[in-house]
């Protein structure tokens, strides 16, 4: 058993945490909205009031944070885990923040005595429930290898990317690929109803299986034809990442003109009050633009006009 701290218990990490306890590890939790920590806290967990008391009882702590401000606020802020008294464990930030201002926090605390780890995931709350999520670590070797037993815990491909702030960049170019890929799957979908000729559910089975199949296909290609979108990964979360992705392409100098459409589409989800349903409601801003090129209506032109 290892004493394990957690905070930050939304759509990823409140299942992430109950693995944790059901794996017998004993965990003392904290979040801004307490409710949130409620199915927790009947599992087993124990209730703390500050980041810093989370850490005095851990020798290992998880984030699990919306934004970059939020993990600075938690490591750095009033009542922070810097500022625990006799800390000197682990930090694994499951978070999806920026990798050079990860590479910084690293290395501050490093000078304090404090390991640290970035091990943002892929996989959604359905991988967080299994406990199958995919990991990109980003810390020294010494680091890495005392974070992997608890790692094993929430994930099942577990990858050591380089030091710290490298597992930041792959989850950069994760989200690269997966809002490409979620905006080509919503213009295929789109593309197929307005035809009159096929079903986009229809279309969606006829190509899984083939080259065009993803896990992303399967999975938010069903919440599009159910037209679904509770979401397993919120619109505004990808569209805080799509920002991420901009800032990493800019100083790199990558063109990303694919996915330039997908955060452009993300950012009118959340700008017309929709950031709270699943990022595959994509969709609905490709029927609203497709519309817009038809002013009589979502209804197909005909093929032959």
């Amino acid at each position: 058993m290892t004493k394990v701290g957690y905070i930050g218990l939304g759509i990823m990490g409140r299942p992430c945490a109950l693995n944790l306890l059901a794996a017998g590890h004993e965990l003392t939790v904290s979040t801004r909205t307490r409710s949130k920590a409620e199915e927790v806290l009947e599992a087993g967990a124990t209730w703390a009031d500050s980041p810093a008391l989370v850490a005095e009882a851990s020798e290992a702590v998880f984030l699990n944070l919306p934004d970059t401000p939020d993990v600075e606020q938690v490591i750095f802020g009033e009542e922070g885990i810097a500022s625990a008294s006799g800390f000197g464990g682990l930090l694994i930030d499951m978070s999806t923040i920026d990798p050079g201002r990860t590479s910084e926090i690293a290395g501050e605390l490093a000078g304090q005595g404090i390991g640290f780890v970035d091990a943002p995931v892929s996989g959604g709350e359905k991988g967080a429930i299994e406990g199958n999520l995919s990991v990109m670590a980003g810390g020294s070797d010494t680091d890495f290898e005392r974070a992997l037993p608890l790692l094993a815990v929430v994930g099942e491909r577990i990858t050591h990317a380089g030091v710290a702030g490298a597992g930041q960049m792959v989850k950069a170019c994760n989200q690269l690929l997966v809002g490409s890929n979620l905006m080509a799957i919503a213009e295929a979908m789109v593309l197929a109803e307005r035809s009159g000729l096929v079903s986009p559910a229809v279309m969606r089975e006829a190509v899984t299986g083939g080259f065009a199949d993803s896990r992303c296909l399967q999975v938010h290609g069903q919440r599009m034809v159910e037209g679904t979108f509770r979401p397993g990964f919120k619109s505004e979360l990808h569209a805080k990442d799509a920002r991420i992705v901009k800032k990493m392409a800019g100083q790199t100098g990558t063109p990303i003109g694919a996915f330039d459409v997908a955060r452009d589409a993300l950012d009118q989800l959340v700008e017309s009050g929709r950031g709270e349903l699943d990022d595959s409601a994509v969709i609905e801003i490709v029927r609203e633009q497709a519309a817009e090129g038809n002013p009589a209506g979502t209804d197909s032109p005909g093929l032959d006009a």
